[in-house]
């Protein structure tokens, strides 16, 4: 059985940084693509980044890019989202999840490419 199981989210002021961790089990982890997903209160979830099973494509939404990265560790099954300059706007339920394939697909920012969700962390930005 697949399981995700983010961690790192917390209460951070704007401008600062976090780094939230996906480890993953149940899963030969290095095969598939995984992603990053968020949901801000009241709003639809929306698609944050991706990374390739290799980690040699990234896609990132353009509301984070130059301030996220993301990154994976293959040997520990972990995916890794280096939030910096966070902004109130970031404020938001993290989720990561494992892509159906192991490419990234062309519709790789819809949610319906990921099979597998963690339970998501909590990140708050206050200004």
């Amino acid at each position: 059985q697949v399981q995700l199981v983010e961690s790192g989210g917390g209460l951070v002021q704007a401008g600062g940084s976090l780094r939230l961790s996906c480890a993953a089990s149940g899963v030969t982890f290095s095969t598939y693509a995984m992603g990053w997903f968020r949901q801000a209160q009241g709003k639809e979830r929306e698609f944050v980044v991706c990374i390739s099973r290799n980690g040699g494509y990234t896609y990132y939404a353009e509301s984070v890019k130059g301030r996220f990265t993301i990154s994976r560790d293959n040997a520990k099954n972990t995916v890794y989202l280096q939030m910096n300059s966070l902004k109130p706007e970031d404020t938001a339920v993290y989720f990561c999840a494992q892509a159906r394939t192991s490419y990234v697909a062309s519709n790789y920012y819809s949610s319906s490419q990921y099979a597998y969700w963690g339970q998501g962390t909590q990140v708050t930005v206050s200004s």
